[in-house]
């Protein structure tokens, strides 16, 4: 897709020119576009984000990281990219950078709001019972493995009262397959003083029905932690859209 060239490399972290220093001589941000920033932040204030398109809120995204050019076409060519913002925020660095007029400052900015999505659904897990939270915990689950494009293992570590009290990535793999070993996973639960886990990974596919090789590692991390005295809660895989859980399919 032909686009603006657009350069943020030699512009401020957060693009605070745009709201503190005058833009120099011959620099000056053109009225329309001025305007369009204008408009645009005023809905977003006045109806929130649910009505915008995902190209809409990544502008706003990239107004302080590039604050005197028009940042349009590279929102829409990340979109265009990566297919969602959702995508967009989960992409590499290595991925974003081979976008053209992509520097360092918007990189930092949607890596940051990566990182913050990703911390307030895990706020609304840890420390919480899943029982009462369970939605969260999917939810939170999707936000931070659905876009991935590698398979990451996680696992939930509960307490007697089934609350969260640790979340942590074991291992990261390929497309289609991550190293698990069970001695390590109860070990680390024993660590903890966890008495039940619940197992996390992602298929990039975005279909998360269970291989041969899920159902075979879960199995053993279920007998490793039946003759510790530890409890396997669940183990779910997290789709594009949906996730399977292991408990409700019958498989523990």
């Amino acid at each position: 897709m032909a686009h603006d060239r657009i350069s943020s490399s030699d512009l401020p972290l957060f693009g605070l020119a745009e709201a503190q220093a005058p833009p120099a001589r011959g620099d000056k941000l053109p009225s329309y576009l001025r305007d369009h920033r204008a408009r645009l932040r005023e809905r977003f204030m006045e109806g929130g984000g649910a009505p915008m398109p995902d190209y809409e809120l990544l502008e706003l995204l990239l107004f302080r990281a590039i604050p005197r050019r028009d940042v349009k076409p590279l929102a829409r060519t990340l979109i265009d990219t990566f297919g969602d913002l959702g995508c967009v925020l989960a992409a590499s660095p290595a991925q974003l950078k081979k976008i053209e007029g992509l520097g360092p400052a918007v990189l930092v900015e949607l890596k940051l709001a990566e990182a913050i999505a990703h911390r307030i659904a895990r706020a609304r897990v840890i420390g919480r019972p899943v029982v009462s939270s369970w939605q969260a915990l999917l939810d939170y689950c999707h936000t931070t493995m659905t876009n991935r494009a590698t398979e990451q293992f996680r696992i939930m570590f509960l307490d007697t009262k089934n609350a969260v009290i640790a979340d942590e990535e074991q291992a990261r793999g390929t497309v289609d397959h991550v190293p698990v070993y069970p001695r390590e996973v109860v070990k680390r639960a024993l660590e903890l003083d966890a008495k039940s886990l619940i197992l996390v990974h992602n298929h990039p596919s975005g279909d998360p029905t269970p291989s041969q090789a899920d159902i075979a590692m879960t199995d053993q991390i279920d007998r490793a932690c039946q003759a510790l005295g530890l409890t396997l809660h669940d183990h779910l895989i997290i789709g594009k859209s949906n996730e399977l859980s292991f408990r409700a399919q019958g498989y523990l």
